[in-house]
């Protein structure tokens, strides 16, 4: 699975930066609007100790970790959608993401400039959110020129598509995002054709400095990750050893930039389950609620095509375990059929007929 997070959020925020620390790349990072005009794009390998361990007992010859792209959009201001700064750019770079991940200021630094003039997460949150319905509102309004037309002959999905797009633009009207106001399985389907940017899965990147505190709405803690971004650069330049040597130093468990893409996981519902080897371990990415064929077609479309059933063991039951051989001696090993529902952390080995 291809998976793609653009990184938004008003110029001199943090954007680059942390798109630095994330691939270890260079990209330009300096103090003054649009240092971004066309996007960065970088893999960022997902950190997930499972994989060294289950290695370590198949003594594989790889390991493969799975992955997520990274986008480096330019930086977003008022009015955007009426094509100020590079905002037709900007929007039609979102288009083409998975998932929005919006960086916030939220700390003090005279020689940084906010476009503003001054701190307020809230305000920027409120102004990147208006030019996304703002966008998407200019979209919807072509299509239901189109669609009005259309239904006046009779066409009964017209109709039904018309009704929709109506509800959308009534609910942005009301400043909501499309992916807040609750559709069907079928209507969904329908929405993902107008590819509208309130419709992604969005989650916001708070960049702070230190321990400082700051207020974001109540309603957005849950999608919302703290990370100090220029600590996580300079972190970024170390080997992994001495990351990990300072990090424990500090008493933290969990450093700002693995905490980012575990909550990217959560945004888009995404789980993982791994196959394991001596040639090689690896970690394969399904979205939540996936069924064991589709979690094989990861693998192969023959495998999903011709499966039969699934051998399934959570990975620390396996490990703790000790060998395949064993965990079947002791009962711990589940065959399931085409309705299992992957669960994250399940190791599987398929069998198909094709």
């Amino acid at each position: 699975m291809s998976l793609k997070i653009g990184i938004v959020g008003l110029p001199n925020v943090g954007k680059s930066t942390l798109f630095n620390a994330l691939t270890r790349q260079n990209v330009l990072a300096e103090n003054y609007p649009f240092a971004t005009i066309d996007p960065n794009v970088g893999v960022v390998m997902v950190p997930d100790e499972r994989l060294q361990k289950l290695a370590a007992l198949e003594k594989s010859e790889k390991i493969i970790p799975t992955a997520i792209e990274f986008v480096d959009i330019a930086g977003l201001i008022k009015d955007a959608h009426k094509g100020e700064g590079l905002g037709n750019k900007f929007l039609s770079h979102i288009r083409e993401v998975d998932a929005i991940a919006e960086v916030v200021r939220f700390f003090e630094n005279s020689d940084v400039h906010h476009v503003e003039g001054s701190i307020d997460g809230s305000r920027d949150i409120e102004t990147i959110k208006t030019e996304l319905i703002l966008a998407d509102l200019e979209t919807l309004q072509k299509r239901l020129k189109n669609l009005e037309s259309q239904k006046k002959s009779g066409d009964k999905t017209a109709i039904k598509k018309f009704e929709l797009a109506s509800r959308l633009e009534q609910g942005l009207s009301d400043g909501k995002f499309a992916s807040e106001l609750g559709f069907s399985e079928e209507e969904k389907a329908d929405l993902s054709e107008l590819q509208l940017l309130t419709a992604k899965p969005f989650m916001y990147i708070a960049n702070i400095s230190g321990k400082e505190n700051f207020n974001i709405p109540d309603t957005l803690q849950d999608s919302t990750v703290k990370v100090d971004i220029k600590q996580e650069q300079e972190l970024s330049e170390l080997t992994d050893e001495e990351r990990a040597e300072y990090l424990k130093s500090e008493g933290i468990t969990e450093g700002g930039l693995d905490a980012l893409i575990r909550k990217a996981y959560e945004t888009l519902s995404l789980i993982t389950f791994f196959t394991a080897g001596p040639k090689e371990t690896r970690a394969w990415t399904v979205r939540r609620g996936a069924k064991a064929p589709e979690a094989a077609g990861k693998i192969h479309s023959d495998f999903e095509r011709g499966f039969i059933r699934a051998d399934v063991i959570p990975w620390d039951k396996l490990v703790e375990a000790g060998s395949w051989p064993a965990a079947r001696e002791k009962g711990l090993v589940r065959t399931e059929g085409k309705e299992y529902l992957a669960s994250d952390g399940d190791v599987m080995i398929f069998k198909f007929n094709v």
